[in-house]
């Protein structure tokens, strides 16, 4: 039989920037959305075996597409410190990863985007049902410069870490080529690169210590060549923000330090802001070495403008948290703080489903609430658009349904007992 969930009279957003849609029924048939449509006005004995359908009523929720973080780190815990998160046995890393990506998906969060950490092992476990967590692309890597953000070797040259998070390092055009091709080789979805230092790495800075912009330019060529692989570029200060958009990465990471004359061009060329707002704005970690304290408030003085001249410029913008250096499973408190930082409530919502899936390269598969989509759904009682801070508690989903198979659900009814058309 085909396994079919019907999803009565709720409101549906549908991740297309409409206005809410009240009394519809949302139908899912062998994982993928069939019908939306008002409420009792599809014929179901004429499209659906009533034997295997389950029928909820969904009366008082609100349905939207399943969200999409686009920075996630699954298999790192702010919770660790920096030394043992680089000498632990991979295996550590990977079981810690389990509770995090179940934590991820019972956020609402069904699709993200792991940038540097998790390997192919973990996208196709979720896959084939081994682990629940949201499905994944990945970038494995993050590609530096030496003495970049991602070089973890000693002074003397001795590599600190060499698993499957651990950064590669190049410094010249070819060296990039070269790092590209082993990144695909190894599986990943995304390449990314720094374009800047960071502020958790010992010996570089946010202002520099990156790519250059030749450097750049050939992984984006490299990676184009090999079809639908994006660059995800790592950049907090200015010049490193600039010469990646000059460059064609897809998506700027951090983006904190941005000048108006990048926001212009990212305008232009269309490249994605991914501005993880959740780490720029939490308390600095007691336990953080002073370098780290000193750097993050150097940047944090001047990045909420900045960022905040971006969104309200109307650049791409798509969510992101870094969850691993924040707290898995609090995803969607992204919501709140894009709408803090010049969003409407919609275009929050927008920028987790389907202009998260839009910059994914997904757009044709997820994203939305329309027929022929993979059913990825979440509801709940929340107005999202009156109280979209509410979304941030998980216990505000009541349901989560992930390609057509429902993850959780707190719904009172669920029968198997279709009522007639």
């Amino acid at each position: 039989m085909t396994p079919s969930l019907l999803l009565r009279n709720v409101t549906v957003i549908d991740g297309l920037g409409g206005a809410p849609r009240p009394a519809h029924d949302v139908l899912i048939t062998d994982g993928l959305f069939t019908s939306i449509s008002p409420t009792g006005s599809l014929p179901l004995p004429q499209v659906v075996n009533p034997d295997a359908l389950t029928v909820l009523d969904g009366t008082g929720h609100t349905a939207l597409p399943g969200f999409f973080d686009c920075h996630v780190h699954v298999s790192t815990s702010p919770a660790t410190d920096t030394l043992t998160s680089i000498t632990e046995p991979e295996s550590a890393k990977t079981l810690r990863a389990v509770p995090a990506l179940r934590a991820t998906l019972d956020a609402g969060v069904t699709s993200a985007r792991d940038l540097a950490g998790a390997d192919s092992g973990f996208r196709d476990a979720i896959a084939d049902g081994v682990i629940a967590g949201p499905a994944l692309q990945l970038a494995i890597r993050i590609l530096s410069v030496s003495g970049g953000h991602g070089d973890w070797r000693t002074v003397g040259g001795t590599p600190l870490d060499t698993g499957p998070g651990a950064g590669v390092v190049g410094d010249s055009p070819a060296d990039f080529v070269r790092l590209t091709r082993e990144v695909i080789r190894e599986g990943a979805d995304w390449i990314k690169v720094a374009a800047t230092g960071g502020m958790g790495s010992p010996r570089s800075n946010p202002e520099g210590g990156g790519l250059s912009e030749a450097e750049l330019r050939a992984v984006v060529e490299e990676a184009a060549r090999h079809g639908h692989i994006g660059v995800a570029a790592h950049s907090i200060g200015t010049a490193g923000i600039a010469a990646a958009v000059r460059a064609g990465v897809r998506s700027i990471e951090h983006g904190y330090l941005i000048d108006d004359a990048t926001i212009e061009l990212m305008g232009e060329q269309g490249t994605f802001l991914v501005p993880t707002l959740s780490t720029l704005t939490r308390p600095a970690s007691p336990t953080a070495a002073p370098w780290t304290v000193a750097k993050r408030r150097r940047t944090v003085q001047n990045a909420r403008e900045r960022v905040g001249a971006a969104i309200r410029a109307g650049v791409n913008v798509a969510l992101g948290t870094d969850a691993g250096i924040v707290e898995h499973g609090t995803n969607l408190r992204e919501l709140a703080l894009l709408v803090e930082f010049g969003l409407t409530p919609m275009q929050a919502i927008l920028a987790g489903t389907s202009s998260a899936a839009r910059m994914s390269g997904i757009l044709d598969e997820v994203g939305t609430i329309e027929p022929g989509k993979r059913a990825d759904l979440v509801a709940t009682l929340v107005d999202p658009l009156a109280q979209i801070a509410a979304l941030a508690d998980p216990g505000a989903m009541r349901l989560i349904v992930q390609s057509g198979r429902i993850h959780s659900s707190t719904f009172p009814l669920e029968s198997t007992e279709p009522q007639s058309a």
